[in-house]
C-alpha cells in the first residue's frame, strides 16, 4: 500500500471568485477535512466483490483516523496486489496507513 499526499494550498483555486458567496464564513476555511480516494487497480483482483471490501476496510480505518489528520490536505491510498496476498485485518491496515501518514507528515502533530 502507498500513499499520495499533496499539502495544503495557501492560494486560491483558479476558478473561485475573490467576493466571497453568500452565507460562506470565512472563519470556517482552516476547518476543511482532508479529501481522501481511494486506489484499486484489476491488478488487485479481477473480482470487484474483492475490491470492494478492501476498499470498505480502508475507508473505515480511515474513518478512525480522520480526528488526527490534518485539515485540507489531499490523499490517495494506492493498494497493491499483495494486499490481497496478505489477507489484511483491519488492525494492520490501521496500522500501515498510520506510517504512511506519519511519514508523510499528514497526522496533527507531525504537520
Amino acid at each position: 500500500m502507498t500513499l499520495r499526499a499533496l499539502p495544503p494550498r495557501d492560494d486560491k483555486p483558479p476558478f473561485s471568485d475573490t467576493s466571497p458567496e453568500i452565507g460562506e464564513d470565512k472563519t470556517h476555511s482552516n476547518l476543511t477535512p482532508p479529501k481522501i480516494g481511494i486506489s484499486i487497480s484489476t491488478k488487485v483482483s479481477k473480482k470487484a466483490v474483492i475490491r470492494n471490501r478492501l476498499k470498505r476496510q480502508i475507508a473505515a480505518v480511515l474513518y478512525e483516523l480522520l480526528p488526527q489528520l490534518a485539515p485540507k490536505w489531499r490523499l490517495v491510498v494506492v493498494v497493491k496486489p499483495t494486499a490481497v496476498q496478505q489477507e489484511c485485518g483491519s488492525k494492520q491496515f490501521l496500522q500501515e496507513l498510520e506510517e504512511l501518514l506519519v511519514k508523510a507528515e499528514v497526522i496533527n502533530g507531525h504537520s
